[in-house]
């Protein structure tokens, strides 16, 4: 059998998203599955390498992931000049992102990255124009689109089961704890603004390419950001003031018609059915879609509602909905993805998540905290 052994350059990857969903459940996932088998005869071998600036941190998180001892560096630059690393994967804090592309780009390798891939959409930009320029293969991460949930009710549109689609309604997010009793869930780099942090720049990303691959092409928006937490503490345990937003209210107005209003917050408790909810409206039916479950309601078992305030509801409205079977076995969405730039990469398989989509997720974040400043609806130009 021939085995396509991939040599991958993982950056930045001792964080918590990058060792969990990326080396860990997806990289690991796959070579201990057998790597991905094209056909009989062909199958693609992950050969990851680990990069970052704690040779340390390198090789406690290597040997958890049952990598050799010499596939760790601390020299980026002697990484990308062996020619059996073909891929540069970056997961470093999104300033410092575009350097390590770059330097990739120069060295010939095919770039995968996280999102925001830049800080502004003039730079992501660049990076897709540069990197198509050199000919070289690329994408970004974008994990919602293989979650279950949201495959179910892509199938329930592809299937009709809306009629026309009227509206989007997305509630995100959770109580996260401020550091002072509890240990926080998430790094303190996310509140500060002159870290890249905030919640706008995080998840109008996310936003824009759930509306783009589910809904429609985004016309217009307006955001308003808001930092309900001041202060926070750090991961030594000392109080800092929070410059960045831990929480935003989106509204974008489609170029078909459709209106998504999306609420994102890192200050809020759940009383939901999950992390993520969507609430997709249509003239035959709706839909609630969270990270693995799906529930639809059809127009003809809709029931009456009469509202009487002097009495308890007699209609449990939650009776009416159906679970959205699950007629597949759903992988882990990040190695889903992986599996498919990989397949790119060595087969030329199509892959359209590339630089350009990550570009235009920069964009949105960028007007959405435009739209706040400025207190105003803004369009969303098109970048091709």
């Amino acid at each position: 059998m021939k085995e396509h052994r991939i040599g991958i350059i993982m950056n930045g990857v001792t964080g918590r998203m990058g060792t969990n969903q990326h080396l860990l459940r997806s990289i690991k996932a796959i070579i201990d599955q057998g790597g991905i088998r094209l056909n009989d005869d062909e199958v693609i071998m992950p050969d990851p390498i680990l990069v970052g600036r704690s040779a340390s941190k390198l090789a406690a998180l290597a040997k958890r992931a049952g990598l050799p001892e010499d596939r760790i560096s601390t020299d980026l630059d002697a990484i990308l000049a062996n020619p059996k690393n073909i891929i540069y994967f970056d997961s470093t804090l999104t300033g410092q992102r575009p350097a390590g592309v770059r330097k990739a780009i120069k060295a010939g390798k095919h770039i995968y990255c996280e999102k925001p891939t830049a800080t502004t959409s003039a730079e992501a930009l660049a990076l897709y124009n540069e990197v198509t320029a050199a000919g070289l293969k690329n994408g970004v991460v974008q994990d919602k689109l293989w979650l279950p949930g949201l495959l179910k009710l892509k199938y329930l549109i592809d299937t009709g089961f809306f009629g026309e689609i009227l509206s989007v309604r997305g509630e995100f997010g959770y109580w996260v704890f401020t550091g002072e009793y509890e240990k926080l869930q998430r790094p303190s780099w996310n509140y500060r603004k002159e870290d890249d942090g905030g919640i706008i720049v995080d998840m109008l990303c996310h936003w824009q390419y759930v509306i783009q691959n589910l809904f429609g092409e985004i016309k217009s928006l307006t955001c308003l950001g808001a930092t309900h937490i001041p202060e926070r503490w750090d991961e030594e345990g000392k109080k800092y003031k929070c410059t960045a937003d831990d929480s935003a209210y989106a509204t974008f107005e489609l170029k078909n018609g459709v209106i998504c209003h999306f609420n994102s917050s890192w200050s809020v408790r759940v009383n939901r059915e999950d992390l993520l909810t969507l609430q997709v409206d249509g003239t035959k039916g709706s839909a609630v879609a969270g990270l693995r479950d799906c529930k639809a309601q059809s127009l003809a078992a809709t029931p009456r509602c009469v509202w009487n305030p002097d009495i308890d509801s007699p209609i449990n409205y939650k009776e009416g909905w159906t679970r959205v079977p699950s007629n597949d076995t759903y992988d882990n969405a990040f190695k889903v993805q992986w599996e498919l730039f990989l397949k790119h990469v060595v087969k030329n398989d199509p892959f359209p998540w590339s630089l350009l989509q990550g570009a235009k997720g920069v964009q949105l974040a960028e007007l959405g905290l435009q739209s706040w400043a400025e207190r105003r609806w803004l369009d969303v130009p098109n970048l091709g």
